[in-house]
């Protein structure tokens, strides 16, 4: 882990304009120069690599090559969840124009914020209008408008959008859409190449479908993952924390649940698209569920079951099939460290014998532990574990990583979020960057991990878009109405 430097900056006016007093400017730490990169190509005789390499895919580049998506209309409809948000994301990162429609109010969404904290949202430098930051992130090169699709005309204003789409993504629950006249049934009437997409829980058929409180309806995370398995199979062991903390279940940090069943749909669209334009000529109907998403990466623990009829324990941060392979806690937080192989498992004990010799004694005394598979039982983990703990519990990250990498160890350290937004690999690539909004100002965000790309990278143009601001211009677009039709639409409550 890279040492952060003591760097002068004159002010934050002068580096960040459009940034708030209160906010952090960044970098605080400097990249590298690119000379000092270029050393590290040489290093794996791979001079000529990883010049080209950054030479065509840097990030910075990104912006004046062509879009994979360029021309392709998207529809994106949901309220509360964030499985459409993001899979409209990607494809809106890939260039296609995608119009987020939401009710006149606004998306319940908009209001999510930290512990209920007003001060953690952004305001609207024109409206002081407030959002919260999951909102404005999803936003990313997305339109706002607003249609109350509850209206007779505005169920018209809805099917006309869909005639010239190529994309729909939806988001309520099973059957609301074609309650009201405008699901896949009735819009493919309209628009037979319609693409349309629907993301729920756990189906829009099924004995189960429905069995779900009426607020659980409108939310997919947590009950896409407990529906699967997935958070019961997260945590750690009864007997691995101290006074019995251990042994429950533990949703993970951020809605994921939503983000797989995201990821999932732009996966489906792209291959749908593909069908209609290479072969069928016809759009279709995909259904994506988060519990069902989750359940494709848990595959390891069904066929366990499968296998021997009993269900895999949680195991904290072990994993059952590798000794080493997880994070050991040190002296300013934790390291990972990776030993799946023979050779990998040899040098992380020379490595550690080197300032505790019982390491080396626990391996020539053990004969279990000289063989990978035995050395992955329950026992042999708590043995070597707590031996690596104990040599780490007085080291830091940094010279814990430098000791093990003499040995070309795989080990890193776990960053903290702002360790992540200063990282000198991720400042340099970046990972992280800054984006000036005329609304929010200037926002920190994660760039988009497909805007390494020859020819077609994806890229983040803005994020955050106030509620309708786009009403004007796209229904003009769009539907050929002029300021006046949606002024009379807006004063009826229909847009």
């Amino acid at each position: 882990m890279a040492e952060i430097r003591n760097v002068e900056i004159k002010s934050r006016e002068d580096t960040l304009p459009l940034m708030s007093p209160e906010v952090r400017p960044w970098p605080v730490t400097p990249p590298p120069p690119r000379e000092e990169v270029s050393k590290v190509y040489a290093k794996r005789n791979a001079a000529k690599f990883g010049e080209w390499c950054e030479d065509n895919l840097r990030f910075e580049y990104s912006f004046g090559k062509p879009e994979a998506l360029q021309g392709l209309k998207v529809l994106c409809m949901g309220l509360y969840r964030m499985g459409n948000k993001f899979c409209s994301s990607l494809m809106a990162e890939a260039g296609a124009e995608v119009l987020n429609i939401e009710p006149p109010e606004g998306d319940p969404l908009r209001k999510l914020t930290p512990f209920g904290r007003e001060e953690l949202m952004l305001e609207d430098r024109e409206t002081g209008e407030k959002c919260g930051m999951d909102f404005i992130h999803e936003m990313r090169n997305k339109y706002s408008i607003t249609l109350n699709i509850e209206t007779d005309e505005g169920k018209e204003i809805y099917k006309k959008l869909a005639a010239h789409a190529d994309v729909l993504i939806e988001e309520y629950p099973p059957g609301y859409m074609d309650e009201r006249g405008l699901g896949y049934r009735q819009l493919k009437e309209i628009n037979p190449k319609l693409v349309y997409c629907w993301i729920g829980v756990r189906g829009s058929w099924g004995p189960y479908k429905d069995k779900l409180s009426k607020f659980g309806q409108w939310t997919l995370e947590p009950f896409g993952g407990c529906a699967n398995a997935f958070v019961h199979n997260t945590g750690f062991p009864q007997d691995q924390l101290p006074r019995g903390k251990g042994g429950d279940p533990t949703r993970s940090g951020v809605w994921f649940a939503d983000y797989v069943a995201g990821e999932q749909g732009a996966c489906s669209i792209l291959a749908a698209i593909f069908w209609r334009n290479k072969f069928g000529g016809e759009g279709q109907l995909i259904e994506v569920t988060g519990a069902e998403t989750q359940m494709d990466i848990l595959d390891f623990d069904i066929s366990w079951y499968g296998f021997n009829k009993s269900i895999k324990a949680r195991t904290g941060g072990w994993d059952p099939n590798l000794n080493q392979y997880e994070w050991n806690p040190c002296k300013d937080g934790y390291m990972m460290i990776g030993g799946q192989t023979d050779r990998l498992w040899y040098r992380i004990g020379q490595c550690i014998e080197r300032d505790d010799v019982q390491f080396g004694r626990l391996i020539h005394e053990d004969p279990f532990l000289k063989e990978m598979g035995a050395r992955n039982a329950l026992q042999a983990l708590i043995k070597t574990y707590t031996v690596t703990t104990r040599w780490l519990r007085d080291m830091n990250r940094i010279e814990a990583e430098q000791k093990l990498l003499e040995y070309e160890i795989a080990a890193g350290p776990v960053l903290f979020i702002d360790e992540v937004s200063e990282f000198p690999h991720f400042v340099y690539r970046p990972w992280v960057y800054t984006i000036d909004s005329d609304q929010y100002g200037t926002v920190l965000y994660s760039t988009s991990p497909n805007s390494y790309q020859y020819r077609t990278p994806h890229r983040v143009k803005w994020i955050g878009r106030p509620l309708g601001k786009d009403n004007f211009l796209k229904y003009l677009n769009w539907l050929g109405m002029g300021q006046n039709e949606v002024r009379e639409f807006k004063s009826k409550g229909v847009i």
